[in-house]
């Protein structure tokens, strides 16, 4: 009979880090007050070795083949856009978002495509009774495909389901609710959600089932637990937006088996999640006309050319230090481009308050937005309107200039498409989009030369 050990160590909330003693600061992270105790059973009985026809051999890598079976389908374009073409065989993935993002509702709406295909799947729930995952199933319309329902918790009693039904398709709901009766702590636990997914992981890939892992966020927005999940897994997608509104982003953040630039857009209605073909037509609605300190920008998410709207509201402080806000852009970012337009054309901005906001709920990082940002900016400050159908993109240095960005030719066909009728663009950029017609073309050198065409 083997005997077991019992020891106790510290791991970091944040990373996943180990340490024999508790300390005040994790070394890995640098992230203070974050160790935790966990006891960690250990058994000196070791498994035997496996055998020599037991053991993997090496395999050469022209002898692998793939073909357009190794990914499967999930019938919802943006997932499928995001996770790179579809779900690959033995991946696990794992999707975070706020509680009520819909989060569940993209999961089973999936299920419900998978199983319609012939994909045998099985959802398993440790939050919802049968009888609630039948509620949300009714309003999210008909199951015409065999879909099974599993609620438990115990991870013991999941592992041995999955090794009887031997699905395609595995849905956890949550990895935070389950829990390993051989690892002490409570579900949720750092390390009960460590050691389940890790065991999840295995049953995963010994039994070449692809799984989805729904996990809760904290305040920060990253996913409860240690951030070593986020390693263990092949895929990490975060659901986002405004639950109070009604359009979603599907973001990837990590995917070994595709680009993590890709985002796909929903919009949440009555009969669950709908997918948005053209998220800049989205985006752009109800955008206001003739109005100062609004400019349309092209951002390139993936593949996908975004058009967006760049909002900016300048104006003389109240107090001694002027304020400055950003919603969807990097503050850093706007502060840069304030401080060139105070120098490089003498905009006194350094007594005034600055708002800029992206409509719709987008977040980009993108340095293509800089020209549209500074020009919503100074258009703010001056009280002037930019031209009606005008579309800017180009990154803005710290001299004042304008540089290229990648893939001109597609964001001026987008906003084309859209009915835009003159870009402002870099111009370097200008005879690589100048292929496109019905657009006219306004090349510049500085941000002073677009900040021009706004006071004509």
């Amino acid at each position: 009979m083997a005997v077991k050990k019992v020891k106790s160590v510290f791991f970091c909330s944040e990373c996943g880090n180990e340490s024999p003693k508790w300390m005040g600061q994790c070394p890995a992270c640098h992230a203070w007050n974050t160790m935790v105790e966990q006891e960690v059973t250990a058994s000196e009985k070791r498994s035997k070795p496996r055998g020599a026809s037991e053991r993997s051999v090496p395999v050469a890598l022209s002898e692998i083949s793939l073909g357009e079976e190794d990914r499967v389908r999930t019938g919802i374009g943006e997932l499928d856009r995001v996770l790179g073409g579809g779900v690959v065989p033995g991946s696990m993935i794992l999707v975070g978002g706020d509680p009520g993002i819909g989060k569940s509702t993209l999961l089973l709406q999936a299920c419900r495509e998978l199983s319609s295909r012939g994909q045998k799947v099985l959802y398993i729930s440790g939050e919802e009774s049968l009888k609630q995952i039948r509620m949300r199933a009714e309003r999210l319309g008909t199951f015409p495909g065999e879909l099974k329902l599993f609620c438990e918790t115990d991870l013991n009693v999941i592992g041995e389901i999955l090794k009887q039904e031997k699905p395609d398709i595995a849905v956890i709901d949550s990895i935070q609710t389950m829990y390993n009766e051989e690892v002490s702590g409570t579900p949720g636990s750092v390390s009960q959600v460590r050691e389940s997914t890790a065991v999840l992981l295995q049953l995963s890939k010994s039994l070449s089932i692809s799984v989805f892992i729904v996990g809760h966020v904290t305040k920060e927005g990253t996913v409860a637990g240690p951030r070593i999940l986020e390693h263990m897994v092949d895929t990490v997608l975060y659901f986002e937006g405004d639950r109070h509104a009604s359009y979603r982003i599907l973001r990837g953040v990590k995917n070994r088996f595709g680009s993590t630039n890709e985002i796909g857009v929903f919009e949440m209605r009555e009969d669950g999640l709908a997918e948005v073909a053209n998220p800049s037509e989205y985006l752009l609605a109800g955008s206001p006309k003739g109005a100062s300190g609004t400019v349309t920008a092209c951002s390139i998410e993936g593949t996908r050319p975004i058009l967006l709207e760049i909002q900016a509201l300048v104006c003389q402080t109240s107090f001694g230090i002027p304020r400055r806000q950003s919603s969807g852009a990097d503050l850093n970012r706007i502060n840069l481009l304030m401080a060139v337009l105070e120098k490089r054309l003498g905009l006194h901005l350094g007594q005034c308050d600055a708002y800029v906001n992206i409509a719709g709920g987008m977040r980009v990082v993108e340095p293509a937005v800089d020209l549209a940002i500074a020009m919503a900016i100074a258009g703010s400050f001056l009280n002037l309107p930019v031209e009606e159908g005008l579309l800017a993109f180009g990154e803005v240095g710290l001299s004042g200039e304008v540089r290229g960005v990648s893939l001109p030719e597609q964001r001026v066909a987008e906003a084309a498409k859209l009915g835009y009728k003159v870009c402002v663009l870099p111009r370097v950029c200008a005879e690589r989009a100048g292929r496109v017609k019905g657009i006219r073309l306004i090349a510049v050198d500085s941000v002073r030369d677009a900040i021009a065409l706004i006071k004509k």
